[in-house]
């Protein structure tokens, strides 16, 4: 059984990952599992030496936002199952994703996946994708509407 689950959030209103939060939210209900919200924020790398924009004050800012998102996400996810909590993390989604699987000792984790195909999969990649391919842990994705 499981009694570990993470499950991948993308902040974004009215998105898959908010089905993915429902079904992981009965999921460990059920199995009297512990469940975590991990929210990745990619912050391009970009390095313009004279460009006007201070990018590390932007992303500190960014990331403050992305912190209060999650607490509000969290506070709301809560209110249905007290024990969860939450997990801000920087870098590369599905990496970031995986690395808090691991270190969190998940044994499932759930993400939403928006089921593109063709040029926009190409264009965009797939994050939950890559986190099926690579997990050592099984995966549950959960498709849109």
């Amino acid at each position: 059984m499981f009694r570990n689950i993470v499950v991948a959030i993308d902040l974004e209103p009215e998105s898959v990952s908010e089905r993915a939060v429902d079904l992981a939210i009965e999921l460990a209900t059920k199995l009297g599992a512990a469940l975590t919200l991990v929210h990745v924020h990619e912050f391009p790398a970009v390095a313009y030496p004279h460009a006007a924009v201070n990018f590390a004050a932007l992303q500190a800012s960014v990331l403050d936002a992305a912190g209060g998102t999650l607490a509000a996400f969290a506070d709301s996810v809560q209110s249905r199952f007290p024990e969860a909590k939450a997990v801000l993390r920087r870098g590369r989604p599905w990496e970031e994703v995986l690395a808090a699987a691991e270190e969190l000792r998940a044994d499932l984790v759930v993400i939403g996946t928006h089921g593109r195909r063709g040029l926009s999969r190409a264009l965009l990649g797939s994050v939950a994708e890559k986190v099926v391919r690579m997990s050592p842990v099984p995966v549950l994705t959960v498709r849109g509407e």
